[in-house]
């Protein structure tokens, strides 16, 4: 090896440690090296006679470790040293180290288990923990396990928390504390405030480059944040600085232009977070740190995946300062103050937990085994993944009990999401081209929602297709890639391929003038008003901005109802639909033909049961609650004195039982109207047999029965039981009424029926109070009796006759 790295003086650790126990778990910062040297020192140190696989995130990094490698040993790439990733690959039979990206693992170990001719495997920067790393080393680890006791396993990382890591691998971990050179960190002396984003950039970027000398790489967010910076840097750079943009989405010529060192002068490159991890840029004393970073957030309600930009962990951070040490000593610029760095989250979210798992879930499938059965970093949401199974389902690639079927193997074998890949797999000749269009990121963003402008450009037609020209070009070798093999006998129309790809975002346009859609999944989504598309009755939405309640569309497809039919024609079917609507206020029959939750038909059903209306009818008495009589209301309150042996009737249990003693009774209620006039009383007495309906009498009577005969209902609301009636009704009671042991509560009324007297003491009421009250009424009420002795005078309910 030329020159010494950092991680040199731990290489023996880590030789001493595979020699021991086959595994490793290697901490080294940024710049020590780990990438090109383990691989060698593995190979020099001769442990293994067969292949030494090294997993890479990124195919650039792959390349460049490979390039890197090989010169060290001053051969050509694709000799002792050579790499294989999506698209094309450098390897011979003398490759002895290849360097590989991490989704190719997975498809040799699923393809022979037992990875013939590999002798190691070595997960580089498993920091960024993707979800093909995490797979990838719990099926490492099944098969070391199982067939492979001799297969070498190394995880390296600069920022990883190695501790989970190494005990889940039961391996030992040794840590490089060197770095190459120092990198000095600067902050700024305030936050940034309300100052646009690339604007601050921009500036912290000329500060940087008027401070410090050498080249200068920027980490910004996405390809959009890098063309707004470069556009703002054009023209105030020194002369002697060349920009240069560096993201995924770019071929790789224009990316190893981009890593090349300047040719005269400083360069200034642009980049993602491509350029965090396993690649040295030459020439790159200063980093310039924006701070953000873009992440992909999958939304298991809405189904939908979208970007988001956040902050950086101080994981990242530390990983992006890093590359200003590694060719020598550097400065590292901040875009947020030292305080802020406190408050930075540690670590990035793993794929596994904020991703979509669709294919990983896929994969789970091909390989035969549940999550729990496999030893994961950081196990899978048990829900999130039931739901990427769903959508297996509905892609045909697994049965209704969760197998793999002959068409789920197919779609496992394309190197694409497994929609895309079942787009492939059923469509026609044009498919393999949407689907690597789908697959990029949209080179017609903005200008408008229609896919088919995307299809023409990629055909070369249209004021787009020359502005584009590289990304479309990509997109057009992926095409000719993912044709090979396929036999392209279904459709060609660009809104079928679409629907077999996305068959829960079919779309149909709601009432109204919004161009809002219901989607056939459930969910809602809204096209940008004016749209040219925006009139479409039906659409397949490719890419929503992942919004739960109501997505944008930002590309979409038409489809026709004949299509739809034509494709789905086992998946449209009627059903009988009884359901309470909130809106309407009333239960509604309807007889409906849907393809998910698009109602394609509607009509009336006239002769819906009176079982189904009636158990639709429970949701609106949940909404619209229980609503009881007057009779209904003392009755529950008579019932809630009763204790143990009695019914609960309590408001929210008669809520939850609803279907065990109203159902029988809601024969011919339907809307908020009837429920309205309904009387709840035969219900809840029916909920009594007659030895607690009997105990309820006579522990809690309904009535009190004056003396004339008449039955007075008594109300339990209160604190104790209590009637009200005409003070004449009571004359010649002496001795006060008692309910339930205690006296009852009587409101001794006027002719006119006003309150004159609350008692519980009716005899005391008699010859203490009643003399006031007489010496009022009389007055007031002439034609009403007031006897001087009210105890002995008869009850009665009748004013003397006029005139007398």
């Amino acid at each position: 090896m030329s020159f010494a790295l950092p991680i040199d003086d731990v290489l023996p650790q880590v030789i001493a440690a595979l020699r021991r126990t086959g595994r490793a778990v290697l901490q080294a910062p940024p710049g020590a090296g780990k990438t090109t040297r383990v691989p060698l020192a593995m190979l020099e140190a001769d442990l293994t006679k067969g292949r030494i696989l090294m997993l890479e995130p990124r195919r650039l990094a792959a390349r460049a470790a490979a390039e890197r490698m090989a010169a060290t040993l001053g051969q050509e790439v694709g000799q002792t040293v050579g790499y294989r990733v999506r698209g094309a690959s450098a390897i011979s039979k003398s490759t002895r180290i290849e360097v590989v990206t991490e989704g190719i693992l997975t498809r040799m170990l699923q393809g022979d288990p037992d990875l013939p001719g590999v002798g190691a495997v070595i997960f580089d920067e498993f920091h960024e923990r993707s979800l093909n790393a995490d797979l990838g080393l719990a099926l490492c680890l099944e098969v070391a396990g199982a067939l492979r006791d001799d297969l070498l396993l190394v995880a390296m990382s600069a920022t990883l928390d190695a501790a989970p890591v190494a005990e889940l691998m039961q391996a030992p971990i040794v840590t490089s504390e060197g770095r190459s050179f120092p990198v000095e960190p600067r902050w700024l002396s305030r936050p940034i405030g309300k100052e646009r984003f690339e604007n601050a950039v921009s500036d912290l970027v000329l500060t940087a480059l008027a401070e410090a000398k050498g080249s200068a790489l920027v980490f910004l967010p996405g390809e959009g944040e890098i063309r707004r910076v470069e556009s703002l840097l054009a023209a105030q750079v020194p002369a002697d600085c060349t920009i240069a943009p560096l993201f995924g989405a770019m071929d790789f010529k224009a990316q190893r232009a981009a890593i090349r060192p300047a040719q005269n002068g400083r360069k200034v490159v642009l980049a993602t977070s491509i350029a965090e991890t396993s690649l040295t840029i030459e020439g790159i004393t200063i980093v310039v740190d924006g701070g953000r970073a873009r992440r992909a957030r999958f939304d298991a309600a809405s189904g939908m995946s979208r970007l988001v930009t956040e902050k950086v962990t101080r994981a990242e951070a530390t990983q992006r300062a890093g590359r200003a040490g590694r060719v020598s000593e550097g400065v590292a610029y901040k875009l947020w103050t030292k305080g802020e760095e406190g408050a930075l989250a540690a670590y990035p979210p793993a794929e596994i937990e904020a991703g979509d798992l669709t294919g990983f879930a896929l994969e789970l499938a091909l390989w035969g085994a549940q999550a729990d059965e496999l030893a994961f970093v950081t196990p899978p949401h048990d829900g999130r993944l039931v739901e990427a199974q769903n959508v297996l389902r509905m892609l045909e690639a697994l049965d209704a009990q969760g197998r793999m079927t002959d068409h789920g193997r197919a779609l496992a074998r394309l190197p694409l999401h497994p929609r895309l890949a079942h787009m492939v797999a059923k469509g026609g000749r044009l498919a393999p081209t949407l689907a690597a269009l789908l697959a990029e990121r949209d080179p017609l963003r903005g200008a408008g929602v229609d896919l088919s402008l995307r299809m023409a450009a990629i055909r070369g037609q249209g004021g787009a297709a020359q502005a584009h020209a590289p990304t479309l070009a990509r997109i057009r070798q992926e095409a000719k890639r993912l044709a090979k093999g396929q036999d392209g006998h279904g459709s060609d129309d660009i809104g079928v391929l679409a629907a077999l790809a996305y068959p829960d975002r079919v779309g149909l346009r709601r009432k109204g003038d919004a161009p809002r859609y219901i989607l056939s999944g459930g969910k809602g989504a809204v096209m940008p008003q004016g749209d040219a598309m925006a009139g479409e009755r039906l659409i397949v939405a490719t890419d929503l901005d992942g919004d739960p309640r109501e997505a944008k569309v930002r590309q979409a497809a038409r489809i026709s109802e004949a299509e739809l039919r034509a494709v789905f024609a086992d998946q449209i079917q009627w059903q009988d639909v009884c359901i309470w609507s909130r809106r309407e206020n009333r239960v509604l029959t309807r007889q409906q033909e849907c393809f998910g939750a698009l109602v394609l038909e509607d009509r009336n059903w006239s002769d819906a049961p009176p079982e189904a209306v009636a158990l639709a009818m429970l949701d609106g008495v949940r909404q619209l609650g229980l609503l009881p009589s007057a009779a209904a209301q003392r009755f529950l309150s008579r019932a809630t004195l009763m204790g143990d042996g009695f019914p609960d009737f309590s408001e929210a249990h008669l809520l939850e039982t609803l279907e065990e003693w109203l159902l029988p009774h809601l024969t011919g209620v339907r809307s908020g109207g009837d429920w309205k006039g309904f009387d709840l009383l035969p219900a809840l007495r029916g909920r009594l047999d007659w030895d607690q309906t009997q105990a309820l009498d006579r522990a809690a009577p309904a009535h009190f029965e004056t003396p004339l005969g008449r039955k007075v209902p008594i109300d339990y609301s209160g604190a104790q039981p209590q009637i009200s009636l005409r003070l004449q009704e009571v004359f010649g009671v002496t001795r006060h009424p008692l309910v339930a042991g205690q006296p009852l509560q009587i409101t001794l009324l006027s002719p006119a029926q006003r309150p004159v007297q609350v008692t519980t003491d009716l005899p005391g009421f008699w010859v203490s109070s009643y003399l006031d009250v007489r010496k009022d009424m009389r007055g007031r009420y002439p034609r009403h009796p007031w006897p001087e002795d009210p105890t002995v005078a008869d009850p009665t309910l009748r004013a003397k006759p006029r005139g007398t």
